[in-house]
């Protein structure tokens, strides 16, 4: 009798990354979920639920985990993997120490790496402890600039149960002010388009409105590269989808993440779903108002 085959995805990452919402966003999806469960005993456990068919295991994994250490997590992983009905993969959180800082004190709660010294002495040894995991993880999700609806987004991209094609694109604005995003696979500057900004009359619109689409469409530039980028992705997605990847995201970017590189993420959004792709449309830095 075969063993069966079961999906197990191993969440681990920095203390306030979002490891706790990530748990939640997979037992949302219908996933197993297990949380700080020792090591140990993860190997007879995936046995065990895994016996009378396939499952969807989440696990999370900390400094709090008994027996925890990297080298025996890593050791963990690669047993798991040479069970060739496993799919195994590893899911790591993380975020700028600033903001990890920030969240920790907003939320008054101890570092678990400094319950008696300052909190950036905790997250410094963490990132150190950590480092080895972090370059070996399947997935990195960088958490700073991230809302929680954002999260749940990424990794419902990622992990959700349901059937979808194979290739799924995401589509990010987002402000060079704040940073190019960590997971992007694609960037492109929209900042050689004429700038909305400076016209008072929409300065306090967004890419969104009919107005600032119209302004922006009016630069002679912006068909021609509208076409020219549409023609690339036709191209880029089928290959990449024949190559294998799963995901691709495609970041534009502007000044401020308003007004150019929200009209042009709205624009590629729907002439990628018009091909027929599953695509996902996120905004970073975009407020609204």
């Amino acid at each position: 009798m075969s063993k069966s085959h079961t999906r197990i995805v191993l969440i681990t990452g920095f203390s306030g990354a979002g490891k706790s919402t990530t748990l939640k966003q997979f037992e949302d999806l219908g996933w197993e979920v297990a949380d700080n469960i020792p090591l140990s005993l993860l190997s007879p456990l995936v046995r065990e639920i895994g016996q009378d068919g396939g499952l969807n295991i989440a696990v999370g994994v900390d400094t709090r985990t008994r027996g925890f250490s990297t080298e025996t997590l890593l050791s963990l992983i690669s047993t798991l993997k040479e069970e060739t009905d496993n799919d195994v993969r590893m899911l790591f959180l993380e975020c700028d120490d600033a903001v990890l800082q920030r969240r920790f004190t907003e939320t008054r709660r101890k570092h678990p790496l400094a319950s008696d010294r300052p909190v950036a002495d905790g997250i410094l040894k963490e990132q150190r402890l950590f480092q080895p995991l972090k370059d070996k993880a399947d997935i990195c999700i960088d958490t700073t600039l991230l809302s929680l609806p954002d999260l749940r987004h990424q990794l419902i991209q990622r992990f959700s149960l349901e059937e979808r094609q194979a290739l799924t694109t995401t589509l990010v604005s987002f402000s060079y002010k704040k940073g190019v995003p960590r997971e992007a696979d694609l960037v492109f500057d929209m900042r050689f388009l004429r700038n909305p900004y400076y016209n008072e009359m929409l300065r306090t619109q967004c890419g969104k409105d009919g107005a600032v689409a119209e302004y922006i469409a009016c630069d002679e530039a912006f068909a021609p590269f509208m076409d020219h980028l549409t023609n690339m992705l036709e191209l880029l997605l089928p290959r990449y989808l024949a190559e294998g990847k799963s995901y691709l995201t495609i970041a534009i970017g502007c000044t401020g993440g308003r007004h150019r590189s929200v009209c042009v993420a709205e624009n590629i959004h729907d002439r990628i779903e018009e091909s027929g792709y599953f695509t996902q449309l996120i905004h970073r830095d975009l407020v609204e108002g």
